[in-house]
Parts: structure tokens; C-alpha cells; sequence
């Protein structure tokens, strides 16, 4: 090999070490990747690939200017960006090692206020099997990805949501409340701003750039009906009007740009809600909806904390329900106010501990997560339908090695 041969070479490679600064997009792509090593150089091979399938024939008019040179040699900003757009977002931190223009363009989120605009959503799966340690999918290219390791310890996670480029974890640290904040525009952890009022058992939701918990317990054991709107452009959280009803251990969903919060536990006699309320954006009113919980009559009189054997999802606007006790999936009909059977859980050895099954929306599709013992292994297993008038039928998306069930997940679309 010739000495222009080893400089090329050499700069391949520190390109790829600065990859894994800005974005796990490009990091641990599969269980095969090894971690880096002790000197923290990196293993992995990168690959760069050109579109993603998805996002391909996309007619994008970007209409915008920024401050520096080219991008791409011979081509304007805006074409280079325009070429940006199309490719997938597993792309962008391989990217961002190229130069100083790429990096500052993907680093700002530029790109991902533009793919909004023109209607480009690639959802991701955030997951975590250790309090401190998260994994990301990208069901697009079948990719298990590692995220960094939150530096931290002694944390107790209550709850997690995906807003706009950044994942929040909610929970404690030596007792006092924290909020860990991830930016897949930097692939590093931070601390966030706290809520407004500290607390636990709480639901939860996000719609794009913004997320909202209501009810929970607050640090003195009291139940609660506040609720709280953070808004990823700002950092901060907005204290919204209170609930009709105080709850714990409620659900939450987006519908119809409208948030809503299912059962939960009440505050006085700890028996099981049924009603839902509806939070209007707009008018910054709630609603309340009897008949929201599909309760059965063998929960009545059980210990509440055996009641909550549900999960919600919103696809196209209808509401999902994932039973646990009866591994059937329902699904809400606005008209009557009731719930109707419309299939089962996928076909596996789904694990008998409820806390290591979800059940989530991902774009128009239902996504369900569940632990299974296949041939003496403990897997983890992905399934997805694509939601509609029929009935469920489950495909596997992905089949991953764990020792642990997930404690957490969240689904991020941008």
C-alpha cells in the first residue's frame, strides 16, 4: 500500500471514531457489534447508505438558506440539503463526520424541523432492560443500536417519553427527582428541567415536539389531578388545568390533536376508574368520558394494583387497548362508548410478568414487545400490524438476545 493509500486510510478511520459523537444512529448497528474498547477506538464498519426506501420519490421544494459554503461540492445548499432529506436518518451521524458544515447542520436539528415540514417521519424504538442503560431499533433498516450509558446510579425510573429529537427519563436519584434528557442531535445524556410538580404512578404521552403527564402521586403520597405540558423547543414544562378526577396509574394517548387520560386508581375509596377525560388543546379544557376503561367484573375487589392490566395506543385516531389478563386486543367505539374484541396477542410465549410487555403505536402501525424462552434462551420479541379494519395479524419485526424484560420504552417520530 502506497503512502496517499495510508492517508486516505487513516482519515476513513477517524472519521469513524467521530461518529459516535453525534447521533446513535451509527453506533453498535446489530448484537454482533462489540462496544468500544478500553483506548476507545471502534470496532464497528460503517456503512453509508444512499436513501432509504421509505423516503424515496419525495418531491421537496426546502426553500431556505444558511450560512456557510457548499455542503456537496458543485452543488447548492440547497440541493445538498434537499439530497439530505431523502436519506435516512441512520445516516446523519456518519454524515455529520464529514465536515464541519455537515456537522453544525445535523448538531442544530435543522434538518429534522425541515423533514417535518414536508411530511418525513421515521419512528424509532427506545428501550431500556437496565435502569441506566437504553438500546434504540430502527424497524426501517432492522437495527438494534446502544445508546450511552446514563452516568449516574442509584436511579429509580418511573416513566419515559419520547419528545421531538430527545428522550426524557423520569424517575429519582438517591431519592431526590430527575430528569435525564437524551438529544439524538448529540448522542449524549444530560439533566433536564424538572417538573413543576415532582411525582410518580403518573401517565403519559407525546405528540411531536410536546409531552404531557397527568395525575400520579405526588412526594408526600398525595394523588393527584395536575398535569404538566413540556415542550422540547423550550426545555420547559407548563403547568396545565387540573382533571376533573385525581388519579394514579392512568393511561394516556393522542387523538385528534387532543390528549386524553384513561382510568387509573382514585383518590379516596382506591377503586378502579372507568371514566377517561379529554384534554382540548385549544380551549385548554377538560372532558369527561364515562365508560373509557374496559373494566371486567373479575377486577373488582382484587388489590388495585393487580388493575392495572392494560396499555393504550392511538393509530389514524382510534383508540387500542392491549388486556394482558385475557392477551386480547380491543379496540374503542367512539359511538357507544364501549370496547370490542377484535383479536389476541401474537402467537409466542409471551412472559408471564406484565411489566415486561408494551404495547405501543409506531407511525400507522401497533407495535407489541414481549419477553419469550425459545430453545433454553430468553428473547426479546418485536411484533407489528399495520392498523386497520380487520383483524390483527401479526408479523415478527425482531428477535433480540436479553437476560432482562424492558423496564421502559418509548417510540420517537421525526
Amino acid at each position: 500500500m502506497d503512502r496517499r493509500s495510508n492517508q486516505n486510510q487513516s482519515k476513513v478511520e477517524g472519521n469513524k471514531d467521530k461518529s459516535t459523537k453525534y447521533g446513535a444512529q451509527t453506533n453498535n448497528f446489530s448484537e454482533d457489534v462489540e462496544e468500544k474498547d478500553m483506548k476507545g477506538e471502534e470496532k464497528n464498519n460503517f456503512i453509508l447508505h444512499a436513501h432509504s426506501k421509505d423516503l424515496m420519490n419525495k418531491k421537496i421544494n426546502v426553500g431556505v438558506t444558511f450560512e456557510s459554503s457548499f455542503l456537496i461540492q458543485g452543488l447548492s445548499r440547497d440541493l445538498s440539503i434537499h439530497c439530505l432529506l431523502k436519506l435516512s436518518r441512520s445516516d446523519y451521524g456518519l454524515i455529520a463526520t464529514l465536515n464541519k458544515s455537515f456537522r453544525s447542520l445535523i448538531k442544530t436539528g435543522e434538518l429534522y424541523k425541515l423533514r417535518k415540514k414536508i411530511g418525513i417521519l421515521e419512528h424509532w424504538i427506545y428501550f431500556s432492560s437496565e435502569v441506566l442503560q437504553w438500546e434504540a431499533f430502527d424497524p426501517n433498516r432492522n437495527r438494534w443500536m446502544h445508546l450511552p450509558k446514563i452516568n449516574s446510579e442509584k436511579v429509580q425510573v418511573f416513566g419515559s417519553l419520547a419528545v421531538g429529537t430527545e428522550l426524557l427519563v423520569i424517575g429519582t436519584k438517591l431519592m431526590d427527582p430527575i430528569i435525564y434528557k437524551y438529544s439524538l442531535l448529540t448522542n449524549t445524556w444530560s439533566v433536564g428541567k424538572m417538573l413543576q410538580t415532582p411525582r410518580r404512578m403518573f401517565g403519559y404521552a407525546s405528540l411531536g415536539e410536546i409531552g404531557i403527564i397527568a395525575g400520579g402521586v405526588d412526594e408526600g403520597g398525595k394523588t393527584l389531578s395536575s398535569a404538566e405540558l413540556y415542550d422540547s423547543n423550550t426545555g420547559k414544562w407548563e403547568t396545565l388545568p387540573k382533571m376533573n378526577t385525581p388519579r394514579i396509574m392512568c393511561s394516556c394517548v393522542f387523538m385528534e390533536g387532543k390528549f386524553y387520560v384513561i382510568g387509573g386508581i382514585g383518590a379516596y375509596d382506591k377503586t378502579h376508574l372507568t371514566c377517561g377525560e379529554e384534554f382540548d388543546m385549544k380551549t385548554k379544557e377538560w372532558r369527561v368520558i364515562p365508560n373509557m376503561f374496559p373494566i371486567q367484573n373479575s377486577m373488582f375487589g382484587a388489590p388495585f394494583i393487580f388493575k392495572s392490566l392494560h396499555s393504550y395506543a392511538a393509530v389514524k385516531n382510534v383508540l387500542y387497548a392491549a388486556d394482558y389478563a385475557q392477551q386480547e386486543i380491543k379496540k374503542f367505539d367512539k359511538d357507544t362508548h364501549s370496547w370490542v374484541i377484535i383479536g389476541t396477542f401474537p402467537n409466542h410465549d409471551t412472559s408471564v410478568d406484565v411489566w415486561g410487555l408494551s404495547f405501543h403505536s409506531c407511525g400507522d402501525r401497533l407495535l407489541f414487545f414481549g419477553g419469550c424462552h425459545i430453545y433454553g434462551k430468553d428473547m426479546i420479541e418485536i411484533y407489528s400490524w399495520v392498523a386497520d379494519e380487520g383483524v390483527p395479524h401479526w408479523k415478527l419485526l425482531a428477535r433480540k438476545k436479553s437476560l432482562k424484560f424492558m423496564h421502559n420504552c418509548a417510540v420517537m417520530g421525526c
